[in-house]
């Protein structure tokens, strides 16, 4: 008796085009499981400069509004927007709407249970389930609740402020993917 053992599947041993890095096409093809090709030289230099020059900024307004500016996941989301700006996780309704609702689980679960780190992997884990159910995907969102949670930041100032920080986040990738003429265009979709 013989066996028929099932053919692999295309997606197993076909080639695949490799996305496009910051700076345009990627050199090489990738195989599916493998790692993405390195960037170009040009490209990593103006993704990290774009990144850089974001964060300064935010800082420079924070320090001007007395006011701490939510770095950590402030950072994570410029990270995504300018080196992988086709991904779901980097489109403006994930970074904006993302963080609106992990300050809002942040707050709640302050109110709620205080300011312990129990709390904070609740608020990070309510505010995950929530991200998902709101097909809003941005992981970086899941640091603003615990952030929130454990620093206990004065509303009234905090939330202005990372609305207008993610919104200038949104508006660096939007003009740094058109400085750059190789560069994949930002954003894929905005809602």
């Amino acid at each position: 008796m013989s066996t028929v053992l099932p053919s692999p599947s295309p997606s197993a041993t076909t080639p695949v085009p490799a996305p496009e890095s910051a700076g345009g096409p990627v050199r090489a093809r990738i195989t599916a499981g493998r790692a993405p090709a390195r960037p170009t030289t040009a490209a990593a230099f103006h993704s990290i400069s774009a990144v850089t020059a974001v964060l300064l900024g935010l800082v420079g307004i924070g320090a001007l509004l007395h006011e701490p500016v939510l770095i950590p996941p402030l950072a994570a989301s410029a990270a995504l927007v300018h080196s992988a700006p086709t991904l779901p996780l980097a489109q403006p309704r994930g970074v904006v709407v993302g963080h609106l609702l992990g300050t809002a689980v942040g707050y709640g679960a302050l109110a709620a249970a205080g300011d312990s780190a129990w709390a904070a992997a609740v608020a990070a884990g309510v505010t995950l389930a929530l991200l998902m159910a709101a097909r809003t995907p941005h992981s970086p969102a899941c640091a603003t609740s615990v952030v929130i949670v454990l620093q206990s930041p004065d509303p009234a100032r905090f939330v202005p402020l990372l609305f207008g920080a993610t919104v200038l986040l949104v508006l660096t990738g939007y003009a740094a993917s058109r400085i750059r003429r190789k560069a994949p265009r930002y954003p894929v979709y905005w809602w």
